[in-house]
């Protein structure tokens, strides 16, 4: 751990603090807005459940937890079909799933998840996470070009040319100069700000039982799984800790699952831990939790302001949908990556086959229909990848994890 950040003085902890917030922020917001939830909430959820993520892991890791991406298409199509109550319980029972695989870790150790989940299956079930929702992206975008395409373009100039910190914030820059832009051009409507009290409590939705959202959702968490173990390594190697062993996967397994499932019993989306948040550590060398933890707090004190809120629903769809066109495809590349650096024989026939039956299930929007139950898109994209791998002779490559 970096003793220069152990013994930084606590006024400069919370400035940095809430510099390394502003990195999560537009991405955290971002979900919600983009599957019809306050975000409010999001922030609320995020900055309690980071709080507990410290608490279970024993305040051992500087890790921040945001609104995750891989659930915005699974939530939208749920929301259409068991309404966001119902889809609430979906999450919960993901959250569980990360419970679960945390004791499963405990007993067996990381190596089941890899021979469970190879780059084979988790490489186009990212792909199929990205894709899904890029005909969303350009109908949002579609609603007004010019500000789309300016809100893309500074998005991309972030990420290509800019060092330090701003490099890690290009949806909040792009959402930032996208919405100057339409402000110019009159095209803000200012009721939700206007509307909004100063403080006030989030929005908080009560969850409804549903088996078929349960199921529709559950296959879903595999993606973010193998994601959460690969985040582990990373800011393990930015910290010089081997978190894996101290305080442990299952630990910090187990702060991620129960993190996602009070978001979810709150009316929020699930929660994830923030790559752009490891990058801000790297970058500045600071790695005391205390400080994320600090960041945690003034996402809840933000939570309650609801002129925030009021400012978010005022950007316009084609500001979001401009971001989204980038996003999305940039999730994409990741599962592409994730092929590449494991080193799947994609000559092969077998995984050839296991790749094309989740991108056709996935993108194509296949459903089965037995009775009630009911399983679709991305859970049913992930499932097929995960028994093909299985009854399928040879084996594929594990996902390549950063150590």
């Amino acid at each position: 751990m970096n003793k220069k950040s152990d013994s930084m003085p606590l006024p400069r902890q919370i400035i940095i603090g809430i510099q390394f917030l502003f990195v999560a922020f537009g991405a955290t917001v971002l979900v919600p807005l983009l599957v019809g939830i306050d975000p409010s909430i999001a922030l609320l959820s995020a900055g309690i459940g980071t709080l507990l993520f410290h608490l279970v892991t024993k305040g051992q890791v500087p890790v921040f937890l945001g609104s995750s991406f891989a659930f915005i298409a699974p939530i939208v199509e749920a929301t259409k079909q068991f309404g966001l109550a119902g889809t609430l319980s979906g999450l919960i029972a993901v959250g569980i799933v990360y419970m679960i695989v945390s004791g499963l870790i405990k007993l067996w150790g990381i190596g089941f998840i890899e021979r469970i989940f190879p780059s084979v299956v988790v490489g186009p079930v990212i792909m199929v996470i990205g894709l899904s929702l890029a005909p969303e992206a350009v109908k949002m975008a579609k609603s007004d070009w010019t500000l789309a395409i300016v809100s893309l373009l500074t998005a991309i100039a972030i990420v290509i040319y800019t060092k330090g910190l701003i490099k890690l914030i290009p949806i909040f820059m792009g959402i930032l100069v996208g919405y100057i832009l339409a402000l110019i051009l009159g095209k803000i409507d200012f009721t939700p700000i206007k509307d909004a009290a100063w403080f006030s409590l989030p929005p908080f939705t009560a969850p409804e039982w549903s088996w078929k959202a349960i199921i529709y959702m559950t296959p879903v968490a595999i993606a973010p799984l193998i994601e959460h173990v690969g985040d582990m390594y990373a800011i393990g190697a930015v910290a010089e800790k081997n978190f894996i062993k101290k305080p442990g996967l299952h630990r910090t397994m187990l702060g991620d699952g129960i993190a996602t499932s009070l978001a979810a019993l709150m009316g929020s989306v699930p929660n994830t831990t923030y790559s752009e948040v490891t990058g801000a550590i790297s970058l500045t060398k600071i790695t005391n939790p205390r400080v994320l933890r600090i960041a945690a707090i003034t996402a809840i004190v933000f939570s309650l302001v609801g002129k925030v809120s009021g400012f978010l629903k005022s950007i316009p769809s084609a500001v979001l949908g401009g971001i989204m066109l980038l996003l999305f495809g940039m999730i994409a590349s990741v599962g592409i990556r994730t092929l590449v650096e494991s080193k799947a024989k994609l000559s092969s026939t077998r995984n050839q086959v296991i790749v094309s039956i989740i991108l056709t299930i996935g993108i194509g929007g296949a459903v089965i229909n037995i009775g009630n139950f009911s399983l679709a898109g991305i859970g049913l994209a992930s499932l097929s990848g995960v028994i093909l791998n299985l009854i399928l002779p040879d084996k594929s490559k594990p996902v390549k994890m950063k150590k």
